[in-house]
């Protein structure tokens, strides 16, 4: 079986998202399974430090947190996983939120600034694998239909 190491969008999938609108509210619903031991480039200062992914997810979130704010972001749902209903017995999520966000173009600020671009690499060194999924929003009834 392929490795499941879903780090970072491919290029296909980051245009397919610019392609949608940029002008409508966004969810981005966040799966994250954590390394045991993050996994910094060598000449990274955390390189060396021993933290846990855990540790390292905490310092992105420090460190990208003022970005995501500033761009309209907020957290509307954080949920720890208790056992899969429905969905393969192999996969397990170490955490679970959705971010809102008010346009795919706030998203696409935060990802090009400069200092997010220093700060998700401590998400790059905490994440063994992960689902990042947008939603637009929709009108409909309170029930399944």
């Amino acid at each position: 079986m392929a490795e499941d190491r879903y780090i970072d969008p491919t290029r296909e999938s980051f245009d397919a998202f610019k392609a949608l609108p940029r002008d409508v509210p966004i969810n981005m619903l966040n799966l994250l399974r954590f390394r045991d031991i993050a996994q910094y480039p060598a000449d990274h200062p955390n390189a060396g430090k021993g933290w846990s992914g855990a540790r390292a997810y905490e310092e992105y979130g420090r460190t990208s947190g003022p970005i995501f704010q500033r761009v309209g972001g907020t957290i509307i749902w954080r949920g720890k996983m208790e056992c899969m209903v429905t969905g393969p017995d192999d996969k397990q999520w170490d955490s679970s939120f959705i971010a809102f966000y008010p346009n795919s173009g706030a998203f696409l600020e935060m990802v090009t600034d400069p200092e997010y671009k220093k700060a998700v690499v401590n998400r790059q060194a905490a994440v063994l694998t992960s689902r990042l999924i947008r939603f637009g929003e929709v009108d409909g009834p309170d029930t399944f239909g």
